[in-house]
Order: structure tokens, then C-alpha cells, then sequence
């Protein structure tokens, strides 16, 4: 089939206008002006977006599909008090209720152009809605204690589930990996098993939220923050001659280090926003990629990544949604703007950020974080036909000059007018799956009632 748009995007090299892409059994096959390509393909179907932009499907690599159904829950509080209450929100949930989430997630996922994520799970919900909809992406196996007589059997745990999801999953563009769950409630040990699995067990993808808020690395540091050792302590039963938890005198990156974790083969590090210039260097010594996830960071009161300082250490970058009982909507233009707009009220006029640089994290940069981007993220001859249509035909688009800015600065989630996964269309303007949408929405609304209530 021969898609055509007034305006192509590749990414991987600049804009075409009047352009199309042909794709053929799964793949983009060529990529170039609308009139060259049906000239060398008379004979092609073909689909006229418009005035639209055709581009690479989003590559959102930080998510929490299952969270779906918590959003809207918890508002207007910092990320300690948020991260306690949606802790208690969710010991509401079944196994069922956290599998229907996923799916709402997943459904979600695609309406919003996105065809690849890399989610982090306990339950495994995400693995199956993924699949469901027929996404790329990574899901990782979250495992953590604080507790040193729990660490083996936690980590036998997980890593059980890791190579049982391995044999179900069916999908080659679905890989399964590891992810410790957040440092501060995690025993070092952890860290230390993981990376070691990792580097032995080939094609093991790692992701490990990593100073994210002041409250985390002010615990790692000094011990102090609404994760005390306090108050662990108390909500533990501990006595104060038996603290869980000792100050460690460094930041969280530097913590992490002492375990080996970064030297696995492929790490993911989520968030970083709490970092110096020696963390950065020290990701940048162990090819660690990061991931940016900008609405959560400011909603959550959790600080400003320091990107352009990523992309001086030439750190591999991508931008993530991260969880909806955060940000509420899994929308990658919306990451893209807010993201663009609190880079530049920074100040960095020397080296301001550009439109198709937001493009870029969003599509060819996350899928080079995790390390898929000889597969997606741009429109290149011979990669997977994941492919989105963005409408830029509204008042405010018209005349267009630049696509990428009118996409990062003008654009919504509603904007997708299709979804294209696998050369297959998933949505345009209705789900194409074989997937009851409706009940998936009245489990939704079910879910929230139990956990209004």
C-alpha cells in the first residue's frame, strides 16, 4: 500500500512535502515524493491522508499500562504523598481488575499513536495487553524488599516469571526483561542479583527508576525524607536499635554503582532528574540510556531533567509517559511539548531545543535507548511498518511550514487519525482488534467505583 500525506516525516532525515511511503508485507519498502513513488508504483493501493503528516509511531519507553484505571485518584500533592496513596489505591486490586487496566492502558496506547513501550509490571498484565493490541516494546519484571531474608525468594520469584513470560509470549517484537523496584524500597542485594542475571542471560534488558524525586535521594543520602527510616520503621514494626535503612552519604546514581546494576549489558535509567554533572558522567561511563519523563516530573513537584546535559555526555535519550495514575493521559505529543517548553524556560538560549529534537526523542532516539532502532523509529527502507497519520488540517495548523513544530506545539492525542503496526492498521478512529472495547471501558468504570469508595 501507498500512504500519502502533504507532509512525511522519517525523522531519520528532513521532511518531505507531498510525500508517501510504500509499505509491503509488514515493512516500509520506499520512502519519498508522492509523485516519484507512484510513478515507480503504478500499480500500488493507495491512502490520502491529506493535509496530515505521516511519521514514525511513537516510542513511549517508560510506562505503567496496569496503572491505567487509577488515574484522576490522587491529585495536587507532591510525588512522596502521591507514591503512599496510590500504594493504598491499589491493595483494592485483583488480578483480574489489574489485567483490564492494562488493557484500557493499551487501547489508550495505540489511539495516541504509540507502537512500542517499555512498561514495568509485577503482575504481568502488561505483557498480555501489549500483545492484545499487537505493540513493540520491552516489559520488564519488577522485584523488591527491603528485606534481607526475602531477597532470594523475591528474586527466585521474579526471575520464574521472566523466563514463564518468555515461553508464553509468542510475539519476536516483545522482549522481556528485569526492573528493581524503586531504590528506596529495595535491599542492595537486589541490585546486585539482577545485574548479574542480566549480564548472564543474553538479550536481558534492564530498567531501574533512578533519582527521580528529592525525597528519594534525600533518603539514599541522609536517611530523611517522608521514606525515613522513621517511619519504615514504624509502618514495620522495627525498634530504633534495628533501623532497615543507613544514610549512604552519596546520591542515588552513586549508590547504585557499588552494585553492579549499570554494568549490565542494556540499562534503562528512568527518570534522573535529581543528578550532577559526576552521575552523569558515571551513566555516560556505563552506557546507561535514560529516559525523560517530563509531565510526571512536574506534576509530581519532582524537578527538571537536565537533558541538554544528557545530550553533552552523548547519552542515548527517549521520553516516556511513565504512569497514568500520574499524568492521567498517555499522550507522547503532550510529553513532547510540556517537555520542549520547560527546557527552554531554563534559559539555555545558546543551545535551545528544537521541535524535531522532541520529535526525535519521541521516535529514533527512544528506540536507539533501547536499542531496537535498527527495527522502528524512523521511516527508513527495510524497518517495521509502524507508522502513524497526524492530522494538521485544524485553523490553528494552516498554513504549515514546519510539521514537527506544528505537531509538538499545536497537536493532540485526538489528532491520530492512524495507528499502523506490523503494516497492520490497529486504529483510525476505531479500534480495529478483536477486543471487546465497550466491556473494557465498563470494567474501567467499575474499577474506579471500588476505589472511590
Amino acid at each position: 500500500m501507498l500512504l500519502i500525506a502533504r507532509y512525511v516525516i522519517p525523522v531519520s532525515s528532513p521532511h518531505i512535502e507531498n510525500g508517501a511511503v510504500l509499505v509491503q508485507n509488514g515493512k516500509i519498502v520506499d520512502v519519498g515524493t508522492a509523485a516519484k513513488l507512484k510513478t515507480r508504483y503504478p500499480d500500488e493501493e493507495t491512502k490520502n491522508f491529506g493535509l496530515a503528516a505521516l511519521m514514525p509511531g511513537f516510542v513511549d519507553i517508560h510506562t505503567h499500562l496496569e496503572y491505567s484505571a487509577l488515574r484522576g485518584l490522587v491529585n495536587d500533592v507532591p510525588y512522596a504523598a502521591w507514591k503512599l496513596h496510590i500504594a493504598e489505591k491499589e491493595k483494592r486490586f485483583s488480578l483480574q481488575d489489574w489485567e483490564d487496566s492494562a488493557l484500557l492502558g493499551a487501547l489508550e496506547v495505540v489511539r495516541s499513536g504509540i507502537t512500542t513501550v517499555a512498561d514495568i509490571t509485577t503482575t504481568g498484565a502488561s505483557q498480555a495487553a501489549v500483545e492484545a493490541v499487537g505493540l513493540h516494546g520491552n516489559i520488564y519484571r519488577e522485584v523488591g524488599t527491603m528485606e534481607v531474608s526475602e531477597v532470594d525468594a523475591v528474586l527466585d520469584a521474579a526471575l520464574s516469571d521472566v523466563e514463564a513470560w518468555r515461553k508464553k509470549s509468542t510475539a519476536s517484537r516483545i522482549r522481556i526483561g528485569v526492573a528493581p523496584a524503586a531504590l528506596v524500597t529495595c535491599h542492595p542485594r537486589i541490585f546486585e542479583r539482577l545485574g548479574e542475571y542480566a549480564t548472564s542471560t543474553p538479550n536481558t534488558p534492564v530498567a531501574v527508576h533512578l533519582a527521580g524525586s528529592q525525597e528519594e535521594y534525600e533518603f539514599i543520602r541522609y536517611g530523611s525524607s517522608p521514606f525515613s527510616v522513621h517511619a519504615t520503621e514504624q509502618e514495620r514494626g522495627y525498634g530504633i536499635d534495628m533501623p532497615p535503612w543507613l544514610a549512604t552519604g552519596v546520591s542515588p546514581v552513586r549508590y547504585i554503582l557499588n552494585w553492579g546494576l549499570l554494568e549490565a549489558p542494556e540499562v534503562l535509567a528512568i527518570h534522573c532528574v535529581q543528578v550532577d554533572d559526576e552521575d552523569i558522567e558515571k551513566l555516560a561511563d556505563n552506557d546507561v540510556s535514560v529516559v525523560v519523563c517530563s509531565r510526571c516530573n512536574a506534576q509530581l513537584a519532582m524537578g527538571v531533567p537536565p537533558l541538554l546535559k544528557f545530550l553533552e555526555a552523548k547519552l542515548r535519550v527517549g521520553l516516556g509517559t511513565d504512569s497514568p495514575a500520574a499524568t492521567d493521559t498517555t499522550d507522547m505529543i503532550a510529553e513532547m511539548r510540556i517537555g520542549l517548553l520547560l527546557q527552554r524556560a531554563l534559559g539555555n538560549r545558546s543551545k535551545f531545543l528544537t521541535s524535531e529534537a522532541m520529535v526525535r526523542f519521541a521516535t529514533l532516539g527512544a528506540a536507539e535507548a533501547i536499542h531496537a532502532d535498527d527495527k522502528i523509529g524512523s521511516l527508513d527502507a527495510g524497518k517495521v511498518a509502524n507508522i502513524i497519520a497526524v492530522d494538521l488540517s485544524n485553523s490553528n495548523q494552516v498554513p504549515t511550514h514546519n510539521p514537527s513544530s506544528a505537531i509538538v506545539h499545536t497537536a493532540t492525542q485526538d489528532n491520530i487519525l492512524m495507528t499502523m503496526i506490523d503494516g497492520e492498521v490497529v486504529y483510525d478512529g476505531h479500534h480495529r482488534h478483536d477486543i471487546d472495547v465497550e466491556r473494557v471501558f465498563e470494567r474501567a468504570a467499575e474499577m474506579r467505583l471500588k476505589l472511590r469508595n
